[in-house]
């Protein structure tokens, strides 16, 4: 059964819309500032889902890009006088970024107030991506009509994630162990992949590349969530499985597009949300 990633978003951001009215009744208007370095496009593109799904609520977005030459103590100028900046609620650093600019030491730099990004050490939200996937895992949960809680039944399931980079897979794990849980990792060094893909109930693929899951690679009634994104020869953007191969095995799936990154949004905005009633009731 597919997972309606967008309908999860919608869900969440309608909740936010009373929250922002109460905000702009007070003369605030949550923004966040998304810092860009370089023409990625699909950085780019996400941006700006980003903004669309912000204005629907009344919120706003700003983004400055910068050169892929700009310096980190440039960078981190920039972030020092944002922090300073009333009007500015949370700061993002859009990833990937040059790794001359050493983004996790920027990211530091970011008030953790603001950072809503969830990547700084001293971050007070959860990296938005890891928060879409356990909601996109507790959607199922829901739907197969449990009546045991979702927090005893997920210590419970076997879980392994696939890739392990700065963006999803890294900050998934640590969500995840934050919870009490213990994901299995793979990676490429790791022996026998398909053999412990196998073996989860639930299975994360945050890699990035066609077809990093296949359907020998998977067990009957599996949850699959598929978080690596990947621009094809026409230059769509696919997912680590196609639908057509693993359908009809797995119990639920989330599609690509259309699953955990409408969710990732939301829940970034949820974020900044948070952020700006804290910082305007200082």
């Amino acid at each position: 059964m597919k997972i309606d990633g967008r309908l999860i978003a919608e869900n969440i951001l309608e909740g936010l819309k009373s929250r922002v009215e109460v905000l702009r009744k007070k003369g605030v208007i949550p923004t966040f500032l998304v810092i860009l370095v370089g023409d990625n496009e699909n950085s780019i593109a996400y941006i700006k889902q980003k903004e669309i799904k912000a204005t629907e609520i009344g919120a706003r977005v700003e983004v400055v890009t910068l050169s892929e030459k700009t310096s980190f103590e440039e960078a981190k100028e920039l972030i020092l006088k944002l922090n300073d900046d009333p009007l500015i609620h949370g700061i993002i650093i859009q990833r990937p970024a040059p790794k001359s600019l050493r983004v996790d030491r920027l990211s530091d730099e970011i008030w953790p107030e603001k950072e809503i990004d969830g990547f700084g050490n001293d971050a007070l939200y959860d990296v938005p991506v890891a928060e879409a996937v356990i909601l996109i895992i507790q959607t199922a949960f829901e739907q197969m009509g449990k009546s045991e809680n979702f927090k005893d039944w997920i210590e419970k399931q076997k879980i392994v994630v696939i890739g392990k980079g700065e963006t999803a897979g890294g900050p998934i794990i640590a969500h995840m162990q934050k919870m009490g849980l213990n994901p299995q990792v793979v990676d490429n060094k790791t022996q026998n992949p398909k053999k412990i893909s196998k073996q989860a109930d639930i299975l994360v693929s945050a890699v990035g590349k066609n077809r990093t899951v296949t359907a020998d690679m998977v067990k009957r009634g599996v949850i699959l969530i598929g978080v690596g994104l990947h621009t094809d020869g026409e230059g769509k953007l696919r997912g680590d499985f196609h639908r057509d191969e693993i359908a009809e095995i797995v119990s639920f799936y989330s599609p690509t597009p259309g699953g955990v990154g409408p969710v990732n949004v939301a829940c970034l905005i949820g974020n900044l949300v948070e952020a700006c009633e804290k910082q305007s009731s200082l």
